[in-house]
C-alpha cells in the first residue's frame, strides 16, 4: 500500500511537540511492514535543510495565486532506510523567523491559513497524480495543519486516476486551525464546502473540522480519547460532529520509536542502563544533580517535568503542590517553556530553592533525554491529555510517571494499588478528580513507594517492560488505511 503522510513537522527535522514523533516513526514502522510511505512537509528552513538529494518534481500555484515548487529528497534515519519526503518550497510562505506557527513575539502568522492550506492542497494535488512516478493510495493527514487534503479531495474532479482514501487523524483537538470566514474565498474550495456540514464553525473558518467532516476515516491518538472528545467536556464543541462519525473514528495509541527512546542505547544519556544493571540510572541521577546545581543527595526522590508551560498540563497543581514535595524531601527538575506567568512562577521557585528546585526554559532534546535517563518521577497532570508522550518515555527509561487518570494517560499508566502491585501491572501513580487533593494523595502514593524499595524496583520493572511498540500501532493503522480504500462500484 502506498500511503502519503502530511505533516506540518518531523522529528529529527522539525519539533515543537510530540506530533513531530509520531510523524517522524510512523512511515519507518509502515516501511518495516512492508509498506510504501512517503510524507509531505512545508519548506520550513529546518526541514529543507535536513532532506537530501531534493529535485523539483513539479511547478505548484496555489488557488491564491502564489507560486512554489514540489521537491523530492530523502530523510536518513540511523539504522532505518530513508524516508522519501515531498517538500513544498515557498519561501516566501515558510522561510521566517520564530516557530513554525509562530513570529518571534509569539503572534501567529496572520498567513497561516494560506501556509497550511497550501500543505492539504498540495497533498490533494498528489492524490490526483501530479507526481507521474508515484501516487499514494492513501492520503493520511495529521492534525489541522494538514486537515484541508480531505477536503480538497473531497471536491477534486474526478478524472483518469482512481480515487484515493484519505485518513485523518486528531492529535489535539483543542488547536482547531479557526480563521476568518473571509479567507475562505481564497482556498480555492466550492460554496458547498463551507456549510455546517463543512468547513464553517460558528461564523469561523475550521480547518479541523474540514478534516473531520471530509475524510474516509478518523482516528486519535489513544482509545480513551477517542471517546472523551464525543463528550460534551472534552468535545471542543465539535462532539456532535464526532458522535456522528463515531462510525469511522478509532483511537490506536501513540507508540514510542525505540530507536531514539531507549536507556540501553541512548547516546544522549551519560550512563546507559537497562532492567538487569540499572547502576547508569543512578549515576545519571548524580550527574543531573551535579548539572543544575541540585544538592547532591541520592536517596531524594528526583521529580522531572518536560512539558509546554500551558493551563492543560495542570502545572498549577505541580506549583500548589511544591512546597509538599519539597518538604517531604523530593527534587523537581523541570524543562519547558509558554505561558510567560507560569514560566514566572516556575523562575521564582528555583530561585528560592536552587537546590532543590532547577527549572531550564526552553527545549532541548538533550536535556529531555537526561532528565528521564536520571529522574525517579516523571509528572504529568494534565487536565486532558489525548496521548501523552512524555509518560511513556518515563515507563521506558524508568521514571515512574504520576498523572492525571485521562486520554492516553488512563490507558497507558496503572496507578500503584496494592492489588495492581501484586498483580504485577502497576507502573505509576494516577489520580481521577483533577483538583490539588487528588494531585497531593497521588504525590504522597509516590513518596511512600519510594521508601519500600523492594516495591519501588517492582514497579519501576512493570514500567520499563511496558510494550510500547511502532510495530503493533503501524498494523492498527494498516486496519483503517484498508478501511478508508475505495470500494469499487458494482
Amino acid at each position: 500500500m502506498r500511503v502519503l503522510q502530511v505533516s506540518a513537522e518531523l522529528f529529527p527535522l522539525l519539533k515543537t511537540g510530540g506530533l513531530a514523533d509520531i510523524a517522524g516513526a510512523l512511515p519507518l514502522a509502515l516501511m518495516a511492514a512492508g509498506q510504501e510511505a512517503r510524507v509531505l512537509l512545508p519548506g520550513f528552513p529546518a526541514i529543507l535543510a535536513g532532506v537530501a538529494d531534493a529535485a523539483p518534481v513539479a511547478e505548484l500555484t496555489a488557488p491564491w495565486g502564489e507560486r512554489a515548487r514540489l521537491l523530492l529528497g530523502r530523510i536518513a534515519t540511523a539504522g532505518a532506510p530513508d524516508t522519501p519526503a515531498y517538500v513544498i518550497d515557498a519561501p516566501a510562505l515558510y522561510d521566517r523567523p520564530g516557530n513554525p506557527y509562530e513570529d518571534p513575539r509569539r503572534q501567529p502568522y496572520g498567513d497561516n491559513h494560506r501556509r497550511f492550506a497550501l500543505l492539504g492542497w498540495a497533498a490533494a494535488q498528489l492524490a490526483q497524480g501530479l507526481d507521474p512516478g508515484w501516487q499514494p493510495d492513501i492520503v493520511h493527514a495529521h492534525d489541522w495543519h494538514a486537515a484541508l487534503a480531505p477536503a480538497y479531495m473531497a471536491f477534486a474532479p474526478r478524472g483518469q486516476h482512481p480515487r484515493v482514501g484519505s485518513v485523518f487523524t486528531v492529535h489535539n483537538l483543542a488547536y482547531q486551525g479557526l480563521f476568518a470566514a473571509s479567507h475562505f474565498a481564497e482556498l480555492g474550495l466550492p460554496p458547498a464546502a463551507f456549510s455546517i456540514d463543512g468547513l464553517e464553525y460558528h461564523g469561523q473558518l475550521s480547518f479541523m473540522k474540514g478534516g473531520l467532516c471530509f475524510a474516509d476515516r478518523i482516528t486519535t491518538v489513544s482509545p480513551t480519547y477517542a471517546r472523551e472528545i464525543q463528550t460534551p467536556e472534552q468535545g471542543c464543541g465539535l462532539d456532535g460532529l464526532l458522535r456522528r462519525r463515531a462510525g469511522v473514528l478509532t483511537g490506536i495509541l501513540n507508540a514510542v520509536d525505540d530507536q531514539v527512546w531507549n536507556p540501553a542505547t541512548d547516546a544522549l544519556i551519560p550512563h546507559r542502563y537497562d532492567l538487569r544493571r540499572m547502576t547508569g540510572k543512578v549515576r545519571n541521577k548524580a550527574a543531573l544533580q551535579a548539572e543544575l546545581g541540585l544538592a547532591p543527595q541520592t536517596h531524594a526522590p528526583l521529580f522531572v517535568l518536560v512539558s509546554r508551560l500551558t493551563e492543560q498540563k495542570g502545572l498549577h497543581l505541580v506549583l500548589e503542590g511544591l512546597d509538599a514535595l519539597l518538604a517531604q524531601g523530593g527534587q523537581l527538575a523541570l524543562l519547558g517553556s509558554g505561558d510567560a506567568s507560569l514560566e514566572a512562577a516556575f523562575r521564582q521557585r528555583a530561585a528560592d530553592a536552587p537546590q532543590s528546585v532547577s527549572v531550564t526554559l526552553g527545549y532541548s532534546e538533550s536535556t529531555a533525554h537526561r532528565l528521564f535517563g536520571a529522574g525517579d518521577v516523571t509528572l504529568v497532570p494534565s487536565l486532558f491529555e489525548p496521548c501523552g508522550l512524555t509518560q511513556m518515555y518515563g515507563l521506558k527509561y524508568g521514571s515512574l510517571p504520576l498523572v492525571h487518570r485521562v486520554g492516553g494517560l488512563a490507558d497507558t499508566v496503572v496507578d500503584a494499588t496494592l492489588e495492581d502491585m501484586a498483580g504485577g501491572q502497576a507502573t505509576g501513580f494516577s489520580f481521577d478528580a483533577f483538583g490539588h487533593e487528588g494531585y497531593a494523595r497521588a504525590l504522597r502514593r509516590a513518596f511512600a513507594l519510594y521508601q519500600r524499595p523492594a516495591d519501588w524496583r517492582a514497579v519501576r520493572a512493570n514500567a520499563m517492560r511496558r510494550p510500547a511498540d511502532w510495530g503493533s500501532a503501524a498494523a492498527d493503522y494498516l486496519g483503517v488505511y484498508a478501511e478508508a480504500l475505495p470500494r469499487e462500484s458494482p
